[in-house]
């Protein structure tokens, strides 16, 4: 349907105001961009691309799915059984700094070139990112974040979600598709990543606001951590925003109002710099969706975020309600 309009709008464009060809492939080029540069698409626009199959070379669907290991989901084995049609796995454990000590940490701009090729993706392609959680959303922002992160803007998160493509009737196969290996450069922005370094500097400063996107359990230290070698808190300074506030009850982002709402009531200024932080760098970037989402695409993430603070930082730096980080 989306596409229709388009059309539509192309043509009357072209009838009212007289372009010349040239201008109006112009036209339609551009028009082209800003629908793929949209952070969210609906699940009625992506079944329209579905059906006059349009998934290919310009157009690539990414299963992203994954969970912690205590969940005993193997989100490779669901997609084998059930996905979105035309749909390939993105594996953010495959795609990460294998040298790291921590979860799925940001691969270099080489190996992310050659992994996401490999997905039949070049820069001219939009990619669509969905996950299949519960929640509606859980791990596709972070393979949204990564793509622009890596240079590539043409990216957008399925609304809702598996949760919400099965829930409006859409299909779904087991049928596997093979896309063409193609060339990807990437080209990242270091700036948008925060170190443990630049996080510890900050406490001092206090210069950045930091949003921790985990429970508000796990945030005061009342509730466990997910990993077995890490107990719950925060560091100093980080305001509490769960990534889950950020979806409403069908699973579906809020809209601008609820979003801007969120963020006020936190007492987020999104004309300020901001930073966002969680268990190992995957619901932070909820936070940087809604903030880009609201017209501020600068937030930066914590990558190795409490996973690393916690097995790093000193005990004065462990906020919690519980027992703490002992000396």
């Amino acid at each position: 349907m989306f596409l229709f309009r388009v059309g539509l709008l192309i043509k009357s464009t072209f009838t009212s105001l007289s372009l010349s060809r040239t201008d109006l492939v112009l036209l339609s080029k551009r028009l082209v961009m800003a629908a793929q540069s949209r952070a969210l698409v609906s699940a009625q626009w992506l079944a329209d691309a579905v059906r006059n199959n349009l998934v290919g070379p310009t157009l690539r669907v990414l299963d992203s799915s994954w969970y912690l290991p205590k969940t005993k989901r193997d989100p490779r084995a669901e997609f084998a059984q059930k996905h979105i049609p035309g749909s390939s796995f993105f594996d953010i454990d495959d795609c990460s700094d294998k040298s790291s000590a921590l979860d799925h940490m940001l691969p270099t701009s080489s190996n992310f070139s050659r992994y996401v090729g490999g997905l039949g993706i070049g820069n001219d392609t939009h990619v669509v990112v969905y996950d299949t959680s519960d929640f509606g959303s859980f791990c596709a922002p972070r393979v949204w974040w990564m793509f622009r992160l890596f240079g590539h803007s043409s990216v957008s998160v399925l609304d809702g979600g598996m949760r919400n493509w099965l829930a409006d009737g859409y299909p779904v196969t087991s049928d596997r598709s093979e896309p063409e290996c193609r060339e990807f450069r990437a080209t990242v922005n270091t700036s948008w990543v925060k170190s443990y370094e630049d996080v510890l500097e900050n406490i001092g400063t206090k210069k950045v606001q930091v949003v921790d996107a985990r429970s508000a359990g796990r945030f005061r230290g009342t509730e466990p951590e997910p990993r077995d070698d890490t107990l719950p808190g925060h560091f100093p300074g980080t305001i509490n925003m769960p990534f889950t506030s950020f979806l409403d009850a069908s699973g579906k982002e809020l809209g601008a109002e609820g979003l801007s709402k969120l963020f006020r009531e936190a007492g987020v200024d999104l004309e300020q710099p901001l930073w966002a932080t969680c268990g190992s760098g995957v619901t932070s970037c909820h936070v940087v969706l809604a903030a880009h989402l609201l017209g501020h695409p600068g937030a930066c993430v914590y990558d190795g975020s409490w996973s690393e603070w916690f097995k790093r930082a000193s005990a004065e730096h462990v906020v919690s309600e519980g027992g703490g980080k002992k000396v």
